[in-house]
Parts: C-alpha cells; sequence; structure tokens
C-alpha cells in the first residue's frame, strides 16, 4: 500500500511497477538505519584505542569482503535468482553487524569486518539485476536514480542520528543498522517475487561459472570501466575514513562529522530526481567524466577546510559529482552487459567498489599518517581528472557496443 502510493505520488511513479517501488521502500528503510559504518574509523579509533592508520587498515578488510561479495552475489543472482540472494543477504548481514559491535580482539574484528563486508553487499548485485529485469531500458536512468534517492533519503538522516548516538554508546549504531537490514528483508519476503525469467535462469545455470566469468573478464569494455570506477570509489571511499580523521584533526567533534555527511544525503534527496531526469538527455560517458571531476574537485578543496561549513562546502561539490554518477554508471553496465550475464556483470561493476573500499581506506590512512593531508587532497583532485579523461576516452568505442546491446535488450 505505502509503496503504491509513493509510485502514484511520483511523476514517475505510473511507468515504474509495484515491484521496484517495494525495492525503494526496504531500501529507503534499510539506509535510515545506515549508522555504523560511517562511523568505523571514529569507532575503531575512539573505543577500540586504533591509530588511524592501523584503523584504516581494519575498515579495509571491510571492502575485501564486499569486493568477494559483488563478485560471488552477482554469479549467484543470475544461476538461482535474485529474490533468495536478497533475502540470504538482508537475514545475515544483522548478525555481522551485531558480532563486530561486541567483539573485542583484533583478530575477531577483522573477521567480523570481513563477513559485514561481504554479507552486507551480497545482495547489491541481485538488486540491480532485479531493476533491470523489473524496468524497460528507457528508463533505467530514472530508476536507479530513485535508489540512489532512497539511499540518501536515509542518509540525510542516519548520520545526525548516529553522531548523537555515537556520542552516547556505540553500540547502538550497531543495534539499530541490524535491525533495519532485518526489516528490508522481511519486505522482500513478503512483497518482492522473483524478478529473473525462468529462461534467462536457465540460459545461466546451462554455461559453467568458468565459462561466464571468462565471457565478462575478455570484454574489454567491462573491464576498462571496472578500473575508472574503481579509481572513482578510492576517491569516494575518503569520505568515511579520511574525512572524519580530518575533521577531528581540525577539533571538531564526532556529531560536526555526522553533521557534514548528513548535508551529502540531504542534498541527494533534494536534487537526484531533477538530476536524473536532466540527464537523461545527455551522453552517458561524458556525463560520468563530469562527475569524476567535480568529485577530484570537491575532495581536492578539503585541504583548504578548517571549519564545518567549510567542509559542509566540500561535500556539496563532490555529492553534485556523486549524484550525476550514480544514476548513470549502472545503466552504462546493463547497457554492455548480455541478458544471461545481467546479475555477473554488475558484480563485477559492483566490486570494484568493494575493491576501492579495500584499497582506498588504507591508502588514505597511509598517506595521510605518513605525508599530511596536502599530498592526500591534492592526490584526490589530480586522480579526479584522470578518471575524467579515461570516461572520455572510453566513449569513443563505447557508442556502437551500447547501441547493439539496447537494441537487442
Amino acid at each position: 500500500m505505502i509503496a503504491r502510493s509513493l509510485s502514484r505520488l511520483s511523476p514517475y511513479g505510473r511507468e515504474l511497477p509495484a515491484e521496484f517501488w517495494f525495492l525503494w521502500l526496504g531500501t529507503v528503510i534499510n539506509r535510515l538505519g545506515g549508522f555504523a559504518v560511517p562511523f568505523l574509523m571514529l569507532y575503531l579509533t575512539a573505543k577500540r584505542q586504533m591509530d588511524p592508520a592501523t584503523a584504516a587498515l581494519f575498515v579495509s578488510v571491510l571492502g575485501a569482503g564486499s569486493f568477494v561479495a559483488q563478485l560471488v552475489g552477482g554469479e549467484v543472482a543470475d544461476r538461482f535468482g535474485r529474490r533468495p540472494v536478497l533475502l540470504v543477504s538482508l537475514f545475515a548481514a544483522p548478525v555481522a553487524m551485531l558480532s563486530l559491535g561486541v567483539v573485542r580482539e583484533p583478530a575477531f574484528i577483522a573477521v567480523a569486518m570481513f563477513a559485514l563486508g561481504f554479507l552486507t553487499d551480497l545482495f547489491r548485485p541481485a538488486m540491480s539485476a532485479a531493476v533491470i529485469d523489473l524496468v524497460p531500458a528507457d528508463r533505467r536512468t530514472r530508476a536507479f536514480g530513485y535508489i540512489y534517492w532512497a539511499i540518501n533519503l536515509g542518509a540525510a538522516l542516519a548520520p545526525i542520528v548516529a553522531g548523537l548516538m555515537a556520542n552516547f554508546d556505540y553500540f547502538l549504531l550497531f543495534l539499530g543498522d541490524a535491525v533495519t537490514t532485518a526489516v528490508f528483508g522481511v519486505i522482500v519476503l513478503l512483497r518482492v517475487p522473483e524478478t529473473q525469467s525462468a529462461d534467462h535462469k536457465r540460459d545461466a545455470r546451462a554455461a559453467n561459472t568458468r565459462g561466464r566469468a571468462g565471457q565478462a573478464l575478455r570484454d574489454p569494455m567491462l573491464l576498462f570501466f571496472f578500473i575508472l570506477s574503481l579509481a572513482v570509489g578510492v576517491i569516494y571511499s575518503q569520505s568515511h575514513v579520511t574525512l572524519p580523521i580530518d575533521m577531528a584533526a581540525a577539533g571538531l567533534p564526532p556529531s560536526d562529522y555526522g553533521i557534514a555527511i548528513a548535508v551529502n544525503g540531504a542534498l541527494i534527496v533534494f536534487i537526484t530526481l531533477q538530476v536524473t531526469r536532466f540527464l537523461e538527455r545527455f551522453p552517458r560517458y561524458p556525463v560520468v567524466a563530469f562527475s569524476a571531476l567535480l568529485l577530484g574537485v570537491g575532495f581536492g578543496l578539503t585541504e583548504l577546510a578548517s571549519t564545518l561549513p567549510l567542509y559542509a562546502l566540500t561535500v556539496v561539490i563532490w555529492t553534485l559529482g556523486e549524484v550525476i554518477g550514480a544514476a548513470v554508471a549502472p545503466v552504462i553496465v546493463s547497457e554492455m552487459s548480455p541478458v544471461a550475464l545481467r546479475g555477473l556483470y554488475q558484480g563485477i561493476w559492483g566490486a570494484s567498489w568493494g575493491a576501492a573500499f579495500f584499497i582506498g581506506p588504507a591508502l588514505g590512512g597511509f598517506l595521510i599518517h605518513n605525508y599530511g593531508s596536502g599530498v592526500l587532497w591534492g592526490g584526490t583532485f589530480v586522480l579526479g581528472v584522470v578518471i575524467a579523461l579515461g570516461f572520455m576516452a572510453l566513449s569513443i568505442p563505447a557508442r556502437r557496443r551500447a547501441s547493439r546491446v539496447v537494441a537487442a535488450d
């Protein structure tokens, strides 16, 4: 009832199926409780007494779990269906979340980090594949824009609440996150049927895993896009790792970091639908190039910030880049993927973010600890420019490829 009501309120709602809106609603609820991950660096340094470089290495383990999850999740979503993967992920992740909140030994923290990264992100390729299954090709940019808007509708509020909770008791972050993730699982269980067709599932099962993976990994467009997306993720990962450390070094409390990150979520809530609608008229690769440039500029300007308003201003700049890229990138991947490999392609692309959150925290922690913030934030600017040039170069061979896949879809 709620999802259908929302679809009627939306200008595009009647063009998107009800099943999509239940996925949207579950995403909103899940992200309203997305308390723990943005505060892991502060939790490890303040509660577990780790130095920033060590804490960053532990957060990198979360990225390693995510990397593996994306690859596994994409393949099993094609072979066994989207719904089973969603349910396993959304009901198992809360256990890992609560475990991380109670363990104290470094070895157990590392295991819990990996498990959390794996179980939290296992559902993401299945989620993306389900959206592609449900939504026609010409409406996918707006559909993914809505999903991203849902993520950040919750993210706009969660950091503020989480910052206040962290001032009181860090375990509340893990508890709230676990509960809202499980609620998303209940919504999928009760309201979201399997979206993959029997024919596509049969085609996926007919080929062996090695052959399917080989076909995807021999696709130069996918691999190049993976590398560029990984670099984007390395920049973005600093928002959860070195940005809170930089703000703490400037004498700002955890609640101020929560407010700064809430600016990110709030801005996305207010502009995503309009930006997504606007972007549909432009070629995709120049759009993602521009998004990478904005990320580089926004994070690069962090070096000049010392007060909450200045930090918030830098967040506004890189958030614009984030919004643009988030709506367009999964559509590009959907256009290059064969139908029977939708989940696998989304998983491989998603694994770039898992790899980024494995590499990014360790790299960012190393740079800020050993060379200072100037090298770190200057490096993010340079990397953003390089990524933008890479996307522009990729647009040349991509034009014919995208049009062939869309025509066959």
